[in-house]
């Protein structure tokens, strides 16, 4: 069984749970002003674990099962028995480094609360798109794909925007930040991927 689907089957149950027992849900949750004041920093990290609806699980997850399990092997194949290891901290610290903005900017709300996978997702989806720049990514209700590196740039720049003037219950600061860190994450560790990221899109450029 793959290391992707493990964290999609953790990830569904521990939300499912949760569902079912509120106060698990609020022990678990992104409360950035309870988190700061009672140094409950586990949340950055356990919030990751559980949603909203069965919307957002579903959404995060799918994105997560179609461009993780690959990405899990392109790491496997380049770093070999360690690749695993590396899969699973680009995901987890993505979580967590997604998550420190909404803690810094919030803690003194109490009642914000966040939740959701989506940072580490966004940390997949972009090293994805580093390693596969030019592979066909579909953005949600349209059925046209376009180059992954095009949709990154559309994803970070609606995430940027969204951040600083949207007033909707999103949090488009774990979505912008998760991303950026998968980037620098990948390429700190497998450094060629920038050269081949830079290839990819010129040899794509040559015959478009």
């Amino acid at each position: 069984m793959s290391i992707t689907i493990i964290i999609i089957i953790v990830t569904v149950a521990v939300s499912l749970y949760a569902w079912s027992n509120p106060e698990i849900q609020r022990k678990l949750i992104l409360n950035s002003f309870q988190t700061a004041r009672y140094n409950e920093y586990w949340r950055l990290l356990t919030s990751g674990f559980i949603h909203a609806d069965y919307a957002h699980l579903a959404f995060n997850m799918f994105s997560l099962y179609f461009l993780g399990q690959y990405l899990e092997q392109i790491f496997m194949s380049i770093l070999g028995p360690i690749g695993g290891l590396v899969y699973v901290a680009l995901y987890l610290i993505g979580i967590i480094v997604s998550d420190i903005p909404s803690f810094v900017k919030h803690k003194n709300n109490p009642g914000y609360n966040s939740l959701g996978a989506s940072g580490g997702v966004s940390a997949i989806v972009f090293s994805f798109i580093l390693f596969a720049p030019t592979e066909s990514l579909y953005l949600m209700f349209i059925p046209i794909g376009i180059p992954a590196f095009i949709y990154g740039i559309l994803y970070l720049t609606y995430s940027w925007y969204q951040s600083k003037n949207g007033a909707d219950s999103i949090n488009h600061d774990a979505h912008f930040y998760g991303a950026v860190f998968g980037l620098i994450f990948t390429a700190v560790v497998v450094p060629s991927s920038l050269i081949q990221f830079v290839y990819q899109i010129a040899e794509w450029g040559r015959f478009n």
